[in-house]
């Protein structure tokens, strides 16, 4: 799992595993470690509702609806987003990259693009 700042905006990108195991156990999470301190980054599934968001105790959840990890699982569907006030959430799968990139790309899911060169 990934996420992205930028503004007022955030976006998580979930791998493959990701994907299964939020709709398996209902939660997923990962932290960046800054020395005596770390951010975690997390989503946790929930019955109903849209997408929202909390950052409490240096911890960011993603709330998400059941219906749409199912979506992701299931079907074709890249992402969910929201613009519904101060903060843009953006949820999607993660692609291989179409560049050479060093990081390991194994569990990202086929860039459709890549069909088009």
């Amino acid at each position: 799992m990934k996420i992205r700042f930028k503004s007022n905006s955030l976006r998580y990108r979930l791998t493959r595993t990701d994907v299964a195991q939020l709709t398996t156990t209902g939660y997923i999470d990962d932290k960046v470690n800054f020395g005596d301190h770390s951010l975690i980054y997390s989503i946790k599934r929930i019955d109903h509702g849209q997408l929202s968001a909390t950052f409490k105790n240096n911890i960011i959840t993603l709330f998400m609806p059941d219906s749409m990890t199912k979506e992701l699982l299931n079907t074709n569907r890249i992402g969910f987003e929201i613009n519904n006030g101060p903060l843009h959430l953006l949820v999607e799968k993660d692609f291989t990259c179409l560049d050479n990139v060093t990081e390991d790309q194994s569990d990202n899911y086929p860039n459709p693009l890549a069909e088009k060169k």
